[in-house]
């Protein structure tokens, strides 16, 4: 009998393990034909793609995609622009949006459920809805300018760095998420705090901060990667070519094509450098992203 079930426990688990293989293949199987392709030239890439080679470095490869993305597009300048306003937005948004949980979540006042509420509700509002009197409103600003060397006030925050950070910082669902990992957090170590003389701030900075490691892993992830993948919004508000980020360069692609056509191979090796920093940040939090997920009540 006892063989019987560790037979069956070992079958469960080795089919379990093949699943998780099998689904794990299905979502690396694109990324592998990108940066496989991103060696490859055109006319290979196309051979290719009715076989297994379009997943095998086979056949006619080298750097030479690399070598002309940066005849084509300022890459560096694009690359630059892009962590600038990832880092600021991820940097600011932790600090903003973890105090502003901390007082939803460890403060009482009069009022925390209507203003979780509308928090929520901003969730289900898509961007595309919003993006139009975002920039009726952001190129009516007030903005201080130093184009000229000195500061000058002026009006509209068109091609800056502000247009593409500011309206970012904020985030409705880091706010939830950070809640429901702080009220995880058990209230008698705050009284413990407040009877030894700490304020809100104390307890936040040194007691609840240091406890919520996997939220603010978590929180760092999924903000960078709609920033980091923004297209809309800077196509809008950016028009000049110094502050562009990564994925509006691949216009660049399109509109300056040669007579051969799209340089698909060296598109290939632009989403490559595009999505590396994305799998370096995820490997790097990837415990944390999990044990952010289990703890924080996400799941429901």
């Amino acid at each position: 009998m006892t063989t019987t079930v560790k037979a069956r426990r070992t079958f469960a688990r080795t089919a379990f393990y093949a699943a998780c293989a099998l689904f794990s293949l299905a979502f690396l199987l694109p990324m592998i034909f990108m940066i496989v392709s991103s060696f490859k030239g055109k006319l290979q890439i196309f051979e290719d793609l009715e076989s297994v080679r379009a997943f095998l470095p086979v056949g006619d490869v080298g750097p030479d995609n690399y070598q002309g993305l940066f005849s084509r597009v300022p890459l560096a300048r694009f690359y630059a622009n892009s962590l600038l306003v990832s880092f600021l937005v991820v940097g600011l948004g932790l600090v903003i949006n973890s105090l502003a949980a901390f007082g939803i979540a460890r403060m009482r006042w009069r009022g925390q459920g209507i203003v979780m509420g509308v928090l929520i509700a901003t969730l289900i509002v898509p961007f595309e809805t919003l993006a139009l009197p975002l920039l009726y409103w952001v190129n009516n600003l007030p903005y201080l300018s130093f184009a000229t060397g000195t500061p000058e006030l002026t009006t509209g925050w068109i091609n800056t760095y502000a247009v593409q950070i500011v309206p970012f910082i904020a985030n409705a669902f880091s706010i939830f998420l950070f809640v429901q990992f702080f009220k995880s957090i058990p209230r008698d170590i705050d009284e413990a705090a407040f009877i030894d003389g700490a304020g809100f701030l104390t307890v936040y900075r040194r007691i609840v901060v240091p406890l919520s490691g996997p939220a603010f892993a978590t929180s760092a992830i999924l903000t960078f990667l709609p920033i980091w993948n923004s297209y809309l919004w800077p196509t809008m508000v950016v028009q000049e070519e110094s502050l562009r980020p990564l994925p509006v360069g691949l216009d660049y692609f399109f509109q300056s094509s040669t007579a051969e056509g799209v340089p698909w191979g060296q598109i290939m090796g632009y989403t490559t450098l595009v999505t590396l920093p994305i799998m370096v940040l995820f490997v790097i939090f990837q415990r944390s992203f999990v044990a952010s997920v289990a703890n924080s009540g996400i799941k429901g």
